[in-house]
């Protein structure tokens, strides 16, 4: 062992006199590692919000195999109907908790890159502020019921221009204002506009029809007496879900996609990261063939000189892997972004750079660095006890 702790020594102290190759295996090792933890922090942070929106005891209707809200119409017969199902809530005078919703989309101006895209302009009823968990205003108040009145949530403002509290903006051919702002603790609602839902089906010349219903239930179990219900009931086409089921189905995939991205790209660096390192490796070998081989002379094992070798490289790719996981936590962690959703809208959420992530990024830059010391290990373990006479 101390013949070991001696070769690991030397070699990692000797690291600075090939400091031009060394800086490249570094490098190489850290673009790869950081390529991996964007995506990864990206996928984290989509899935957070994702995860966090949406409740297991309210229910989603939707007109039968749309899928989604911008694929749904329903009829003001069909809340009616639903009104009276079993295992919805009611409120303290007796009226169920649900809201018709309508489901439009605007364009809105990106703050970072100053290009349009599509946000969703959601018109509710006011039942909707009771449907969402944790929500709250943080700034003015609720729009007026049949007024061009809007309220936004915190994510637009943060990735959006012109939605300030107070500003009048135009979205399509309609000039609004924006009078109070909310959040919902993060979710998919933090990422929406929304409007008196009477003032958006005008607007939009939707008549009397909506895209989706919202009902709080008794339980999460009452679900199934509702689907129940709906399937006995010759006059109504829905499809039910519970709000958590319908989020997870329509946006998760998204998470996975990025995750999906992340790894073959960074595989992809590995292999040049790999080439680094055992060009270095080599190199280290080389110029130190003469002190192996009196190593050797004096009675250090082989095996001493691989391992040496081979710690010297993973030392290397240790040092990529850290200075990538810390120049990605620094620029991106809790940083705002945004993508598009299930419904071809975008969606707001942070960065989160997670320790799982980080745990993978460390062990694909030690897996460059083992492979890439094996081979110039086993060099140095044969080096000939002859070539230190050698010049």
């Amino acid at each position: 062992m101390k013949q070991l702790f001696a070769v690991i020594g030397m070699n990692v102290r000797s690291i600075p006199q090939r400091a031009g190759m060394s800086i490249a295996t570094i490098t190489s090792v850290a673009f790869m590692v950081a390529v991996l933890l964007g995506f990864l922090a990206m996928a984290n942070g989509f899935e957070k919000t994702i995860n966090g929106s949406g409740s297991d005891d309210v229910a989603v209707f939707l007109r039968g195999g749309s899928q989604a809200e911008v694929n749904s119409v329903l009829a003001r017969e069909d809340a009616r109907l639903i009104e009276v199902a079993p295992g919805i809530a009611t409120d303290e005078s007796g009226d169920p908790i649900m809201s018709a919703e309508l489901y439009v989309i605007v364009d809105g101006t990106k703050r970072s890159s100053q290009t349009e895209a599509n946000l969703p302009l959601r018109g509710v009823q006011q039942q909707a502020v009771n449907l969402r968990q944790n929500f709250a205003l943080t700034g003015g108040r609720m729009f007026e019921p049949g007024t061009a009145e809007l309220v936004v949530g915190e994510g637009v403002i943060r990735e959006f221009e012109g939605f300030d509290l107070g500003q009048t903006i135009r979205l399509g051919s309609n000039t609004w204002t924006i009078v109070g702002t909310f959040s919902t603790g993060g979710s998919v609602f933090d990422s929406e506009v929304w409007a008196d839902l009477g003032v958006v089906q005008n607007l939009y010349q939707r008549g009397s029809s909506v895209q989706s219903l919202r009902a709080r239930l008794t339980s999460p179990d009452a679900i199934e007496d509702v689907r129940a219900y709906v399937e006995g009931e010759d006059r109504l086409n829905l499809d039910v879900t519970s709000e958590r089921e319908y989020f997870a189905d329509s946006a998760g995939g998204i998470a996975t996609l990025l995750k999906f991205v992340g790894w073959p790209l960074s595989i992809v660096m590995a292999i040049g990261a790999f080439a680094g390192a055992w060009n270095t490796m080599y190199s280290s070998v080389d110029s130190r063939t003469r002190e192996i081989a009196t190593l050797r002379t004096i009675g250090f094992s082989g095996f001493t000189a691989f391992m040496g070798t081979l710690i010297e490289s993973l030392v290397l790719a240790l040092l990529g892997g850290a200075l990538a996981i810390l120049v990605i936590y620094i620029l991106f962690n809790g940083n705002s972004a945004s993508t598009l959703g299930g419904g071809f809208t975008q969606i707001v959420f942070s960065f989160e750079v997670t320790l799982g992530s980080v745990i993978s990024g460390l062990v694909l830059a030690l897996s460059v660095g083992f492979l890439g010391g094996i081979i110039p290990g086993i060099r140095a373990a044969r080096v000939p006890l002859l070539a230190v006479h050698q010049n």
